[in-house]
């Protein structure tokens, strides 16, 4: 997979190791939530960029190659988050990843986790329709996977995202694998003029039987304006 933005690259040295880190283009960084996609204080990270089109994205300005972002090293992300690391410690709390999707700055997440505090913990939401090889580097680093599926039709995801689903499936398959249930959360919307409760219950049915168990039900709320 392409991603739309240059490659920017930055060297830090330190008495040990030399890091070389890639950056990273970011739409914005959420402080002091609570409960909120990760368990006690956590902080979001919002990359730029995702793969599909969503006929309501929550995220527009993650979309466009002309939107100006704030480019980010991993080190820089982790001195400006540092500020709340009593936070994080007190309750358990860390670092969101979100978007966007932040699977396509797998390389970024890894180098991050390499550099914080073993006690924060580093979650994620994602859309999982990424090459396998972008989750699979961050399998041993991920507290908790929020997993935005849509639907598992494969005929409605396509008509409500512009993509086919066939990744995520497989992707899905390698989760299950490889991390505990209570580490994964599967989030299925009810969408207006998409789906209904009943392809809704049909996904649930499909996902207990690849051996998922936790699920974040909810509807899209259209505000007209």
């Amino acid at each position: 997979m392409k991603r739309n933005k240059s490659k920017e690259i930055h060297t830090i040295w330190n008495k040990k190791h030399t890091f070389v880190y890639m950056k990273a283009p970011i739409i914005g960084i959420e402080r002091h939530r609570i409960a909120t996609d990760g368990q006690g204080v956590t902080t979001l990270a919002a990359f730029h960029g995702c793969p599909l089109r969503c006929k309501y994205c929550l995220n527009p300005q993650c979309l466009p190659n002309d939107t100006v972002c704030r480019t980010i090293t991993p080190q820089e992300l982790y001195e400006e988050m540092s500020v709340d690391n009593l936070y994080f410690l007190a309750t358990g709390g860390g670092v969101t990843f979100g978007g966007g999707e932040p699977l396509l700055y797998s390389e970024f997440i890894h180098d991050f986790c390499r550099i914080v505090p073993q006690e924060w913990n580093i979650c994620i939401e994602t859309s999982l329709n990424v090459e396998h090889n972008y989750m699979e580097k961050l399998l041993p680093h991920i507290a908790h996977w929020y997993i935005d599926i849509k639907d598992m039709d494969g005929h409605i995801y396509h008509n409500y995202t512009g993509k086919s689903n066939e990744q995520v499936i497989e992707n899905l398959k390698l989760l299950a694998a490889h991390t505990p249930q209570e580490h994964i959360t599967i989030r299925l919307p009810l969408i207006l003029n998409y789906n209904n409760e009943k392809q809704r219950e049909a996904s649930i049915n499909t996902l207990k039987n690849m051996g998922f168990k936790n699920f974040d039900l909810f509807d899209y709320i259209l505000h007209e304006h």
